[in-house]
This record gives C-alpha cells, sequence and structure tokens, in this order.
C-alpha cells in the first residue's frame, strides 16, 4: 500500500492507493463526513473516472467483549452497485477482513 494517507476529522480527506504483486495499481479517495470516536465513520468513497461516487458507513458495536464492525456502502443506483461486484471488489474485502482477523487473532496472543 504505497498510498495511505488520511486526514481523520469531518471534512478531511483520505486516498488509499495499492500495489499488487503483479505491479497494477487501485486507487480510491474521498472524503470524511463524520468522525465518532469509537462507534461511527460515514465518508465518500471515489474510484476515480466514471465510477460513482458512494457513501461508506462504518460501525463498530460492542457485545460481550467482542466487537462486530458493519459496513454499509450506499452506491447512487444498484448498476453501480453490480458493477463495483464484478471488479472483484468482494473478494477484495474478503481478503483484508481475513488478514485483520489473523492480525488481531496475533495481537491477541501477544505477538505482533
Amino acid at each position: 500500500m504505497p498510498v495511505c494517507e488520511v486526514a481523520l476529522r469531518p471534512g478531511g480527506a483520505w486516498h488509499f492507493g495499492w500495489r499488487n504483486s503483479d505491479g497494477t495499481e487501485m486507487e480510491m479517495r474521498g472524503v470524511y463526513r463524520e468522525v465518532r470516536p469509537p462507534e461511527r465513520l460515514v465518508s465518500t468513497e471515489s474510484w476515480g473516472g466514471d465510477w460513482p461516487e458512494i457513501l461508506n458507513t462504518l460501525t463498530l458495536s460492542e457485545e460481550n467483549g467482542k466487537t462486530t464492525i458493519t459496513i454499509t456502502l450506499l452506491y447512487p443506483s444498484k448498476e453501480a452497485r453490480d458493477a463495483a461486484l464484478k471488479t472483484g471488489m468482494k473478494e477484495g474485502m474478503t481478503l483484508s477482513f481475513n488478514r485483520l482477523a489473523e492480525r488481531l487473532g496475533a495481537m491477541a496472543q501477544g505477538k505482533s
């Protein structure tokens, strides 16, 4: 992830860039609309080009010592959502959440 810029405040911008092992790159950027630690984060997301801007809402809730992450992606149309799903987004998000689970598991066991 060669680009990771975050101004975590309402009105602040974010910009992420990834590079795959084959050298291909992907970038996304957006603006934070709501930052309410530790439970809620709302931001726009744009992939650039012809892709529409979407609204992301992340919520964190705790029950019995376990935290649940809920992410809602609001697309301007069903067609825009379906086009995004065809990019491999679902697989990429699954990979990211699996990595997060591994990292949190390692931290819980006292490993860095």
